[in-house]
């Protein structure tokens, strides 16, 4: 292959030692910035090199159609012939063609088919740093085969950041990497804060107006999604010799082509990141950066998947700001305060780490390691969110118990969807007709096609305009799920695309008959085989607040359409930050019938005892999920669950705690504190965790409160004393000590160390405190005055005696001159009473 006259891009001088570096290292990475011609050049160069083809594959559908046109262009040939291109659903090649340009998920999907890539000499993988999630996943699985079936095959990775360190070490020990260095032009920064309560796309549109207004060129302009670029461009209408063009992956070829292409007038191009490096947009002299970008994301614990709205990283920042100075001295409007760019992160985040994992679980399944082991891994992927997918594999029949590929699994990966979205076609055409699942799954797959909210509505509304991309992935799903009902493997070259989800499939390969009549043409179904776990119902009357089998609250949106709908199949709903209830953003109208006969496996009928308000409640419940369809009330439940519910409600409150019954478990919680083992612990928790020990026959008669306050909590606890220690209990924890007035006193054991609250006349006499728990504890004794106020308080008696004593003694003879004070207690004999009591000597 002869090159012609190439352009005079900065990648240009290299070529020949890129080529000479590839073929010598048989992998390397290459770092060079948007616009230096890595994605267009550099294939051609390797092609004209070698005997083989070359596959360059990149993130998005867009940017490899765009490569393709631009490469063959540069050779003065139509796209298909020496280049050609192939992404989901289109694509343009011939014998002759020697570079083809596809998705990264396609040629995962190549892989799968063919590990050795026969006839393939060279890969090029483009954009790495972007780290899509097919991207990383093809990085590890064409690693694999290059080192057990082609080490020969070439591998060319291209970074448009300099952190290419771990690339490099995945290609080699490390692989080479060579650094190629754009005309960049200086950019100027204007930071434009947001005003009060002002909306993002009022913000990014009075951005772009000064933008014009500043500069000469096109001004690009990013933003999140296909929804803001709609509304940022009706608020640009207007604006006189300018032409607003929108660019987004989920254009048409043409309207695509449109944005790509110099214009004859001024142009504002609004764009997704889709521009921030897989394209090149001509004539661009002025950015504006909304700030945000919209990345996959999961919410395990709610079961919602989806687009999240995000802050983009300081990476990106720039790229998106180096497009400015391309073709000259640019202009950078950046939508958000100077101060917060430092606060930005440093890279964007890896989808692999945030993204659904289900659709790589079943990738690693096919390629035969379903827990991505013995994979070379820029970032492996997280344990908990590849077992949430294998989870959901099973439960579609996609994979065994062990996690090996079933056929059916095999199938539904080779049909180029989300494996939610392959189960809903391959089992919903049988029930609703092929091409009504086709149209449903391709708007589950797509949900910009429409703005509303009602699925039936939006497939009405679409089967009467009949937009071309739409019907193109209809008209090519219909095929694969006639060619699959036949066949039993679909025919494709395409490539593949949360909670439990049901599984309609007998066994791992044999589905089950629904019970929903064949030939029906019910959206719902299809939404509700691809969502099973999103089946809602209705929370309450006249609410807008739907109950997911899943467990999850959604809200619908004043509006829909569905204001009257009992039960939902949920085919969108996202979660905004700080709120508990998700929003749905696109439901069919469904009844229970239908949630039935979709999702039957969800469905359960179980005996529930539970002890609610200090009572023990028994009912019968049906469930889809968590969704109560059904109760009644149970005469005569099963006693163990009476038992469980007993246990499961029961507090040590609940019982009548008697005076005597207290003080029983005050003693046996001072001996624990104080001995230890073999004493038991008596505090709730321990005796929560013990109740069969001390409460188990009482518990196995309770049914209700009443029965618990009948119980003799002292009698129970008696059962915990241990053996033969508790022979000694009265003993070392005595409820009672005798004085040498004769009287018994009850010990304080709520207090640590207890107390012997008693008349100090009472324990003349006395020469040494008592003590307790084999002499280790000292009481505290609290000397009473004659009326039973405090007069002292002591630990120590005989140093009471001396040095204390003299003091309350002087205070007792003026209060109570009718008693006797003698000097030495030690010395006289206790008494109660006045003085009249107490002995003669």
């Amino acid at each position: 292959m002869k090159l012609p006259e190439l352009p005079d891009l900065p990648v240009r001088p290299q070529l020949s030692e890129i080529t000479a570096m590839v073929a010598a290292a048989g992998a390397a990475v290459l770092v060079a910035p948007p616009g230096t011609g890595k994605t267009t050049l550099v294939p051609l160069a390797l092609a004209a090199g070698t005997g083989g083809r070359v596959l360059v594959a990149e993130p998005r559908r867009l940017a490899a159609r765009a490569a393709a046109a631009r490469m063959a262009a540069l050779l003065g040939e139509r796209v298909g012939a020496t280049v050609g291109y192939s992404v989901r659903g289109d694509r343009q090649v011939g014998p002759g063609t020697r570079i083809e340009v596809v998705t990264s998920g396609l040629l995962v999907r190549r892989l799968q088919a063919d590990p050795e890539l026969a006839g393939v000499d060279a890969v090029v993988l483009d954009e790495c740093h972007e780290r899509h999630l097919d991207a990383d996943l093809l990085l590890a699985l064409l690693l694999d085969a290059r080192a057990g079936l082609r080490p020969d095959l070439r591998v060319l990775a291209t970074s448009a950041t300099v952190a290419a360190d771990r690339l490099a070490a995945l290609l080699g020990d490390p692989a080479p990497v060579m650094e190629v260095r754009g005309r960049a032009y200086p950019v100027e920064f204007s930071y434009v804060a947001s005003l009060p309560r002002e909306r993002m796309e009022a913000q990014v549109a009075r951005a772009t107006r000064t933008a014009l207004a500043e500069t000469d060129g096109d001004v690009l302009v990013f933003l999140p999604g296909a929804g803001e670029i709609r509304r940022t461009a009706d608020l640009l209408s207007g604006l006189g010799e300018v032409d607003v063009v929108p660019l987004h992956g989920r254009l048409s070829a043409a309207h695509q082509d449109t944005a790509l292409r110099p214009g004859r007038r001024r142009r504002v191009v609004l764009s997704t990141a889709v521009a921030e490096s897989s394209l090149t947009v001509p004539g661009v002299r002025a950015v504006v950066d909304s700030g945000v970008a919209r990345v996959p994301r999961i919410d395990h614990r709610r079961g919602l998947s989806g687009l999240a709205t995000v802050r983009v990283s300081q990476a990106v920042a720039e790229q998106r700001a180096g497009r400015a100075g391309r073709e000259g001295p640019g202009r950078a409007f950046r939508c958000w305060p100077e101060h917060e760019h430092t606060t930005l992160p440093a890279y964007p985040e890896p989808e692999i780490r945030t993204a659904d994992l289900t659709r790589l679980a079943l990738e690693l399944a096919c390629w035969g390691t379903a827990d991505g082991h013995g994979l070379a891994w820029w970032d492996p992927p997280p344990a908990g969110g590849l077992n949430a997918g294998r989870e959901v594999l099973r439960a579609l029949g996609a994979v065994k118990p062990d996690g090996s590929v079933t056929d059916r699994g095999r199938r539904m990966s080779a049909l180029g969807l989300h494996p939610r979205l392959a189960r809903a076609l391959v089992d919903g055409a049988p029930v609703v007709g092929a091409r009504t699942a086709a149209e449903v799954v391709t708007l589950l797959d797509d949900d910009t096609l429409t703005p509303a909210i009602d699925l039936r509505e939006a497939l009405r509304t679409l089967r009467r305009d009949r937009p071309t991309r739409w019907q193109r992935e209809v008209d090519r799903l219909t095929r694969l799920a006639e060619s699959t009902r036949t066949s039993g493997t679909p025919r494709t070259d395409s490539h593949p695309g949360d909670p439990k989800l049901t599984n309609v499939s007998g066994g791992m390969d044999n589905p089950k008959p629904t019970n929903a009549p064949r030939g029906v043409d019910d959206p719902a179904f299809v939404v509700a085989l691809a969502y099973p776990e999103r089946l809602a119902r209705r929370r309450g009357a006249a609410s807008a607040s739907y109950l997911m089998a899943g467990g999850t609250a959604a809200v619908l949106p004043p509006g829909s359409g569905l204001a009257d709908a009992e039960w939902l199949a949920v085919a969108g709903a996202a979660r905004d930050p700080g709120r508990s209830e998700g929003r749905i953003r696109l439901a069919a109208s469904a009844d229970v019938d239908l949630a039935l006969s979709a999702a039957p496996d969800l469905l359960e009928t179980v005996d529930e005892v539970a002890w609610v308000d200090g009572d023990v409640v028994a009912r019968r419940i049906t469930r889809l999920g968590a969704i109560m369809l059904s109760e009644r009330r149970l005469r005569d439940p099963d006693p163990a669950l009476v038992a469980a519910a007993v246990r499961g409600g029961f507090e040590p409150s609940m019982l009548r705690w008697a005076a005597d019954s207290l003080v029983l478990r005050q003693r046996l919680d001072f001996l624990h504190r104080t001995l230890g083992a073999p004493w038991p612990a008596v505090d709730d928790a321990a005796l929560l965790a013990d109740l069969d020990s001390w409460l188990g026959p009482e518990l196995a008669t309770v049914r209700r409160r009443a029965d618990l306050e009948r119980v003799d909590p002292g009698a129970a606890l008696r059962r915990l004393l241990p053996w033969p220690e508790a022979a000694r209990f009265d003993e070392l924890a005595p409820e009672r000590l005798a004085v040498p007035s004769g009287s018994s006193v009850r010990v304080d054991y709520t207090a640590d160390p207890p107390i012997l609250a008693v008349k100090v006349q009472e324990v003349f006499g006395w020469t040494e405190t008592p003590r307790l728990a084999g002499a280790r504890v000292p009481v505290v004794l609290h000397l009473l005055s004659p009326a039973g106020r405090p007069a002292a308080v002591t630990a120590d008696l005989a140093s009471f005696w001396r040095s204390g004593w003299p003091q309350v003694r002087s205070d007792l003879r003026g209060r109570y001159p009718k008693h006797s004070w003698p000097e030495d207690p030690t010395t006289v004999a206790a008494h109660r009473g006045t003085a009249r009591n107490a002995p003669r000597a």
